[in-house]
Order: structure tokens, then sequence, then C-alpha cells
């Protein structure tokens, strides 16, 4: 049986003369980019109400928005006389000339919306001037282009009927009227999230289906949440993320999700560019980029973020539908985004639930335990805390990484708390032991310093030390803790170890109930936030040291890799890679970074170069960077079944809570759960 060849188009055997479209089928092709289905007619009319001012926008639906779509807004109105303008070709009041079309401040400009539609559908306008002395209304059908008097408070209702009727198989293409008014419900819930000052309200087919109401009595912080909790969810508000950052005359603000509530689809993402929901894989990379080590799998982060900048630096004239943006400097929005998201998931999260960051109080009361760096004294050897000195290799093939432990730290109290277990000391003293050293000592407690001159480290006794921040890159410990009076509760989160399960799990008690912790993750999560910091500040004033090539690896490259190599040539030297041009077709690479000198340097280039290209910026290297530190990390970490004392459970609950990002692993596992009283009330059938 033969199999027939695929149709090829073919030229037309009479040659035609070239000639103007008539009006009605360049509406038509018009109408193909603008109106996909009946949520890109939602969007249009919801866009043109909003710029009209309005307060309260009402859309109403029959079949899903195929038979009937009506939007009807109280803003300014439309008068008489411009009625027939609006629904012809390029006819707008947005904008005037090049200046004002170069910083668009409107969601609509375009002046196509409205005759496209009308090209497809049955198109009426019914408008009344908010500032009409007169008071009528005034209806415009724009098939026949007649004007009838008509009777509606000030603003305007536009009537779209019979969508499609004019180019029956597009209707082809069309899904259940459910799916389709499912489509408008996100076209409009996308409007809602960036306007909590305007209420909105669907009605398909005569009932509410969903209303979001206008939030004009609250702070707009306030406003904006509660926008948020109504047109996604409480709980999404309640357990995100405060983002608020600002980068010059570009700020981010918003609200992420913490990784353990990300989902397998990418239905609650929402990004904002000056109030206008834009898909911009800028955008979409810059988050993603840093959620990259706490998400688990293929797991999509939720986000709802807002960026604030210069209207001249964005162009949002790229696509009829205006989803899509063109920003002067992507690099600086992708880094700004980046950086913002990723400061706001560095903060350890609390035991109850909340976002808020583990630090000392302004009287240097209450504190969680954070990190330390000590000077070391005259002849000491060095410590993984001095990268310089630091032999890698040590802990490729080692048990574990130091989870050392310093001075005294007393007990939290507060009312309602237990005394310490006799194993811990009690009373006010109860401590920590000095980290013991020899063939037995425990993973947790045995310093393993590096040598220095073939001499091994003393353990680890060392004066009291300035705090620093967490993740500096400083040897794991924990630091005299001396609340004045009564502790807050909140003052060790995760609480005090009260046993070890099965030589996996940790215990604990804290003021909220039982936390479990997978000792393994956690200490993982620990040793990698140490080691990223320390190569960190391997940097000469902020560049990767690099290590030349013996021989340079040349390759044929593209064009475009070629201007890119040229264009970021700095660029490239901070990330400790050197690549030049030998010839318009060919790049030699003549260093890489000093900790991915065994890497395909040819590949590791094409890399870096596309993500420059497309993103402005690159991660390439600190990805690769990264995944050798996680792979060093995760052998280094405690095992399971190693059994650990009280003492090294609680110097590990510690650790974790000065630790960025420590409440998932470097694979993006949780690391610790919280099950509060009442959930175990529950379990047990209490109070009922």
């Amino acid at each position: 049986m033969s199999v027939p060849s695929p149709a090829t188009p073919t030229a037309p055997s009479a040659r035609r003369p070239i000639r103007p479209l008539p009006d009605e089928l360049i509406s038509q092709i018009a109408a193909g980019e603008v109106v996909e289905r009946p949520a890109s007619v939602v969007r249009e009319l919801v866009d043109n109400a909003l710029d009209a001012g309005a307060r309260q926008i009402t859309v109403r639906l029959v079949g899903g928005g195929v038979r009937l779509i009506a939007v009807e807004d109280d803003g300014c109105g439309i008068p008489r006389d411009e009625l027939p303008v609006a629904v012809q070709r390029h006819a707008t009041s947005k904008i005037r000339d090049l200046a004002e079309l170069e910083a668009v401040q409107t969601m609509g400009f375009r002046g196509e919306a409205l005759a496209a539609i009308a090209s497809i559908a049955e198109l009426a306008l019914l408008s009344r001037p908010a500032d009409d002395p007169a008071g009528h209304a005034w209806r415009l059908d724009a098939r026949t282009g007649e004007l009838q008097p008509a009777a509606r408070p000030p603003g305007t209702t536009v009537e779209v009927r019979e969508l499609f009727y004019a180019t029956p198989a597009r209707r082809k293409f069309l899904k259940s009227d459910a799916t389709e008014l499912a489509h408008c419900i996100e076209a409009v819930r996308r409007h809602a999230l960036a306007r909590p000052d305007v209420g909105f309200a669907i009605w398909h087919d005569g009932r509410l289906v969903q209303q979001w109401r206008a939030c004009t009595d609250l702070d707009p912080t306030l406003a904006w949440q509660r926008r948020i909790a109504d047109a996604l969810d409480g709980d999404f508000v309640a357990a995100g993320i405060a983002v608020d950052a600002s980068a010059g005359p570009l700020r981010v603000h918003g609200l992420v999700g913490r990784p353990d509530m990300a989902r397998s689809r990418t239905d609650r993402q929402f990004a904002y560019v000056n109030g206008r929901y834009v898909r911009d894989k800028v955008v979409t990379h810059a988050v993603r980029s840093a959620y990259e080590d706490v998400l688990h799998g293929q797991r999509q982060p939720a986000y709802v973020l807002f960026l604030t900048i210069d209207p001249h630096a964005v162009d949002v004239n790229v696509h009829p539908t205006k989803i899509e943006v063109r920003f002067r400097d992507s690099g600086a929005v992708h880094q700004a985004v980046q950086r913002a998201v990723e400061a706001a998931l560095a903060a350890p999260r609390s035991a109850a639930a909340g976002a808020a960051p583990l630090s000392a109080t302004a009287s240097g009361g209450l504190t969680t335990a954070t990190t330390a760096t000590a000077a070391a004294p005259e002849g000491h050897t060095a410590t993984p805390s001095d990268p310089t000195r630091w032999d890698t290799t040590r802990y490729r093939g080692h048990a574990s990484l130091p989870l050392s432990v310093r001075e005294p730290t007393p007990w939290p109290r507060w009312a309602g708390w237990p005394e310490p277990p006799a194993a811990l000391g009690g009373g006010e003293a109860a401590v920590y032991p000095v980290p013991q050293t020899g063939p037995h000592a425990s993973p947790l407690t045995d310093p393993s310093a590096p040598p220095d001159g073939g001499a091994s480290a003393p353990h680890a006794v060392t004066q009291p030390s300035t705090a620093t921040a967490p993740g500096d890159g400083g040897p794991p410990t924990t630091d005299t803790v001396t609340p004045p009076g009564e502790a807050s509760p909140d003052a060790w989160p995760l609480g005090r170890a009260l046993a070890q399960l099965h030589g996996i799990y940790i215990l604990a008690e804290n003021a909220h109930g039982l936390v479990l912790v997978d000792m393994h993750a956690a200490h993982e999560r620990i040793v990698y936030e140490r080691l990223k910091a320390q190569f960190d500040r391997l940097g000469d004033g902020g560049a990767m040291p690099s290590q030349p090539l013996l021989i340079p690896a040349t390759f044929a490259a593209t064009p475009l890799e070629v201007a890119t190599a040229e264009r970021c040539g700095e660029a490239l030297l901070r990330l400790g890679l050197e690549v030049a041009p030998l010839s318009p077709q060919t790049l030699a690479v003549r260093a890489v970074p000093v900790l991915l000198a065994h890497a395909d340097a040819v590949a590791l280039a094409r890399s870096v170069l596309a993500e420059l290209d497309q993103h402005g910026g690159t991660r390439v290297l600190e990805r690769a960077r990264n995944e050798l530190l996680a792979t060093m990390a995760c052998h280094g970490a405690v095992r399971a079944n190693r059994r650990l004392t009280l003492d090294e459970m609680n110097a590990l609950l510690r650790q974790m809570e000065a630790t960025e990002r420590s409440d998932q692993c470097n694979h993006g596992r949780p690391t610790w759960r919280q099950l509060t009283l009442r959930e175990l009330d529950a379990l047990f059938l209490r109070g009922r």
C-alpha cells in the first residue's frame, strides 16, 4: 500500500495583480489575531471599561459567551457623536502621537478591538456620558450604523451577539459552554487581581457565577490581600510570602507561594507589568530560577507579582493581544525579579505557618540561633570558613560535614513549657557539650577541620563571636542564646528535641505542637548553603575565579553566538568564563571557572551564551556549580540510622532556624512538618 505524499502548496497558475484588501477582510484578519475565543472579547471589553474609569464592571454571558457577551460599566461613557467613530478601525482616545505610544499607560491603545469584533459578530454600543447635561443614552448598531435613543445610567454597555457568525469555521474550534465560561472567568480574574478597587460580577445564563466586591474602604495592602484571597484562595494569602523590593526605578512586589505550595500546573502564576497581565519569558524564567533548588521535580511555583517600571522602558506594542511585552533592559528586569523572590524564599519559615524571618531583637534579647564566625587564634588550622585554605576534595568521600556546637545554650522558657529533660542537664544550666574529637566522634560534633601542614585541628573551643547573617558561609554552629526573663514561644520555632524515630526522623516539641524533622534532608540543606556561601566569597571583586585552559577549546559558532560573546565579554569574565572570537564563525573558550574545570567547556559556553542572549543574564555556571555542591552536601550530611544524642538533635534544630531555605532540602523535598495540638486532638477525637 503506497503512502500518499504530503500536500504542498502550489503557486497560482496565473499571476494576480497586487491590490489593497477590502476593509471587511482586513478586519477579519485582525480579528483572527485579537479574538481567539469568547474570553478574548471579554478581555478587550474589560480593558476598555477600566480605561474609562469604571468602578463596577458586570459581564453577562449566554451560551459560554458565544450567543451573548455584554460588558456593563459605570465609567465616563461615550458621547453620541463619537459612537460611530468608536467602531472604526484604528480609532481610539488613548493615544495621539508617537510619544504617547512609547509610554502607554492605558490597558488598550491600538483602536482595533471593536472593529475586529464587529467584523465577526453582531456588535452594539449603548452609552451615556457621565457629564452629559441632557442625560440621554444612545444605542449604536455597528452593522447598520443606526443610532437610537436608549435608557441607562451613566456608563457604557457593549453587546456582542452570535460570535463568529460571519466565520462559521471558527466556531468549530470552540469547546463546550462550560469550558468557554471557565476561560471567560479566568480572563476577568486576571483583571480583578490587579484592581482591588474595582468590583467585578459575572453572570451566565441569568445566574451569578462569580463576584468580587470592590475593596475601597481598606488600606491598599489589605485590599490587595483580600482580593487575592477572594480571587484565588485564603490559604495562599495566609501561607504565602510577601515580596517587596526595588532596584532603581523598578519595583517588584506581590506574593509568592512557599515551595510546598507548588502545583503541577501553571494556573496560579500571575505577572503584571504596570498593572497589565503579561506572559513574559523573562519574568517566568527569573521566578523559576529563584525557586531552582527548592522545588521538587517539575512542580510549578504559585505567585502574584507586580512590576512597576518606567513606561518608556517597556514596549507593550508587541502583539495585538497586548499580553506580550518587551523590556528595554531585560537583564536588569530578570535580575531584579530573581533577587526579590530569592530574598523572600531565603528566610526560614516559623513553625506558626508564618513567613517572618528569624532575627534578633533590637535589645539583643530574644533571638534564634544564628551562624557565627570567630577569629581563629594565631596558629589555628584552617576551617571551612576560610575557603582559600579549604581542600574541597576532602569532603567528597567524607561521611559527614561538621555541625559543631560551641557554647552553653540556655533552654527557652515560657508559661506552660515543661522543664527540660534530665538528659539535657535541666534547670538554668541546660547546655550543649563541647564537641568531642577522636576516631569515635559524632558526625554532628566532630569539627573535621581540613588539615594545615599535616596537623589536625584541635576541637572547636572558641571565644564567643559576633553573629552573622544566616547563610554567610561560616561553619555550622549554635551560638549562645541568653533571653532575659521568659522567652517567647517563637524564640526557638522548631522547639526542642524529644527523640529520634528509626534513626531517620527527629521528634521535637514546640509551642504549637509536634515537629517532625527529616534529619538527613535538614542537614543536607545546612551544609549546602554553607558551601554555596563559602564559594561565593572566593570571587575577587565579584568575579568568579577562573582557570585558563592549556589548549583553548574552539567550536563553530552561529553569528548570534559570536555577537553575544562580543557584546557580553565583561559579563562572561565575571562568571569566570573567557570566550573570544577567532573568526566570524569560530569561538574559543580560553578559561573556565575553577570549580567547573572538568566540565565540557564548549557545552558550557554554548549554554551560557544562549541564556545571555535570551534573558540578559545567565545562571548556567551557578547551576552547574550548585549541582556539584549539592552532591558534596548530600554525601557530607548525616546519614540515616545514625543515632544522635539530644544535644546533637537540638544543635541541628538551631542550625535549621538560622539557615536560609531550610524548609526544603537541595532536591526540593520538605525537611520538616508541623503537627499542631488541634490536629493531634482531632486524631484522637478529643473534644468531641
